[in-house]
């Protein structure tokens, strides 16, 4: 298990720029947290896709701008850009599990999170755990 890397969703980069998400607080404090341990941070082209949507729709563009200046900057996550292959294993995920509603980015995210070995995820989504990942800290 790689324990000094978690995966962030887009829940959690939407909770920590919206002050008025529920989880705005948690999320702050697991961000904190994480920053304490010096855990690396790791997340996808897809997510930031979402996000950076999410954030225009929801709060406006000039705070998804912002946030994609941040993160474009960062020096602290690293961003994994879904190839063909990680692609192809997203689509059969998808295909396969018809009983959940795990969303394209989410297949993807799993796919990236089984192949750099990380077994837990930043996020308020509990896709997560129903795709077998622990999330947040606990």
């Amino acid at each position: 298990m790689n324990s000094h890397r978690i995966y962030v969703d887009t829940s959690a980069f939407y909770a920590l720029e919206d002050c008025s998400d529920d989880n705005h607080g948690k999320a702050i404090k697991i961000r904190d947290e994480i920053r304490t341990k010096k855990i690396k941070l790791l997340t996808s082209n897809f997510v930031l896709d979402e996000t950076l949507t999410l954030l225009r729709i929801k709060l406006g563009h000039d705070i998804a701008v912002n946030f994609g200046k941040n993160i474009q900057g960062s020096k602290i996550i690293e961003i994994v850009h879904v190839t063909e292959e990680i692609e192809k294993q997203s689509w059969r995920a998808f295909v396969k599990y018809r009983d959940k509603d795990f969303s394209f980015t989410d297949c993807a995210s799993f796919e990236i999170m089984k192949k750099y070995g990380i077994k837990r995820a930043f996020t308020f989504d509990d896709h997560f755990r129903q795709g077998g990942f622990g999330i947040n800290l606990e």
